[in-house]
């Protein structure tokens, strides 16, 4: 009997009978996998669900990239569970960073978009708080609290002190997209910096007997031309004729891979794989490859918000599937449980649920959330004109609100999000747009505002580095 088992069964019989029925469903799964194990979380910057070279899909031929090597990325997925229905909370980087951190959605937080606000549209962007309050309880808080050495490495990027004020021991500060600039050949965006300090955090609290969280928030896919100079020669050989592009970033997937494998070498080498759960996964979809998934980044589509996520781990059994949907910030009761923190200690208003019964019971658990559907909300220009998302079942809704139009997809059958259901099935169009507009304004959601001063003669003024007018999909409507 294991030590979690004999503090269970020590539990059971030193307490009355009505304290022994509230133990909860966490603890009995923290029994299942292991006690306290480390925890390194891995997140990348604008990879699409199909940007790995492993598939995110059993039966989706295009859910891997034609042209990316992520042979670690393979090893994990082989060694672990991949999900196939995994969702970053926003389409855009901050919003998502902020959301895992917190447990709480983007438009709960209200911070929905990353870039400052394009203007000359018929709509105004919201204000947005583009900052992590001090008044929020982090999940790596109430780690540190529970005894677990916290580190997080690479890009920050969403303010409010750094790291080390949101319950981070160790960490590189208050960075943002410009440190990925800084690292060049033969240390491409600090992949390689990030991994080496990873391994000596990891060595210095083994050998202390501390548990350990670790967050890598790797800078790539950002500053792609900063790939290693052997993998860009290598990739502008075998891909010649292609864009400079898709070269850099085909080299620099490759780059952050083999980063990924330091990390991993580096849990086997200390003697951790037993007892550390690995979890890899990106802040935001990037549409791309064979465009089997509709949109990218800054739209709510399924290209910009579907993203690859696998994890590894004890309990967890290999070259696994998971088809149930999930999203970035379930990871904060599930990051809890696995620490021993009781679900009814947690902040009041976190809306993720735990995956740790998924893990385990090979996809046959269950993600119990406050609210059954998950919403997404985009209510700026960028990708796309302003927009919202609500998926339930199979269904999906996506709201526009310049002409206040709704589009209605199955998912189950349409994954590519071409056929729009909307005028068929007019109720469930109706009810799913309730439901949106009841979840948002139970959040108190930020929306856009009419603009008095709006020309459609004149063409927008896009912030410098976006993209102009209303994006790729505004004008475009779904087959009827």
């Amino acid at each position: 009997m294991n030590s979690s088992m004999r503090r269970l069964f020590i539990v059971r019989w030193a307490v009355p009978v009505f304290v022994v029925v509230v133990i909860t469903q966490s603890w009995l799964l923290a029994a299942e996998i292991s006690e306290r194990p480390n925890i390194v979380f891995m997140l990348a910057d604008d990879q699409g669900w199909n940007g790995l070279s492993v598939a995110m899909h059993p039966d989706v031929p295009g859910s891997k990239g034609d042209y990316f090597h992520t042979p670690n990325l393979e090893k994990l997925a082989a060694q672990g569970m991949r999900f196939s229905a995994a969702y970053a909370p926003a389409s855009v980087c901050s919003p998502t960073r902020a959301s895992l951190l917190t447990g709480k959605s983007p438009a709960k937080l209200h911070w929905t978009k990353a870039a400052p606000p394009e203007e000359g549209h018929k709509l105004i962007e919201p204000r947005l708080v583009k900052s992590i309050s001090a008044s929020e309880i982090t999940f790596a808080e109430l780690l540190q609290k529970a005894g677990y050495a916290t580190a997080h490495y690479g890009k920050w990027h969403i303010s409010g002190g750094g790291p080390g004020q949101h319950g981070y021991d160790e960490h590189d500060g208050d960075t943002g997209n410009e440190n990925a600039f800084k690292f060049h050949d033969p240390n491409p965006v600090d992949i390689f910096g990030m991994a080496d300090r990873a391994a000596a955090f990891m060595e210095r609290n083994s050998q202390a007997k501390k548990p350990f969280f670790i967050q890598l928030s790797w800078n790539a896919l950002h500053a792609s031309e900063n790939a290693s100079k052997a993998t860009l020669a290598k990739y502008e050989k075998l891909l010649a004729g292609e864009n400079a592009k898709r070269i850099t970033t085909v080299a620099i997937t490759e780059d952050l891979d083999t980063g990924v494998g330091k990390v991993l070498e580096a849990i086997e080498r200390l003697g951790l794989t037993g007892n550390t759960m690995v979890i890899y996964m990106s802040d935001n979809g990037a549409g791309g490859g064979k465009k089997v998934l509709n949109g990218g980044k800054g739209g709510v589509w399924e290209g910009g918000i579907r993203v690859p996520f696998i994890v590894r781990g004890p309990g967890v059994k290999p070259n696994s599937w998971c088809h149930t949907r999930i999203v970035g910030y379930d990871l904060y009761p599930t990051f809890c449980e696995w620490a021993g923190i009781p679900t009814d200690t947690l902040p009041k208003g976190i809306e993720g649920g735990s995956i740790a019964s998924l893990l385990i019971r090979d996809d046959r658990g269950n993600v119990k959330r406050p609210h059954d559907e998950l919403v997404f909300h985009f209510p700026h220009y960028q990708g796309d004109a302003p927009h919202s998302a609500i998926l339930l079942g199979d269904l999906k809704l996506i709201h526009f609100y310049e002409d206040n139009r709704d589009v209605l997809f199955n998912l189950s059958k349409d994954l590519g999000e071409r056929n729009n259901l909307a005028e068929r099935m007019p109720a469930e169009a109706k009810q799913l747009r309730d439901r949106l507009d009841q979840y948002l304004a139970s959040v108190d959601a930020q929306f856009p505002a009419p603009n008095p001063n709006y020309d459609p003669s004149q063409p927008a003024a896009p912030e410098k580095g976006q993209g102009g007018g209303k994006g790729k999909n505004a004008g475009k409507k779904p087959k009827k």
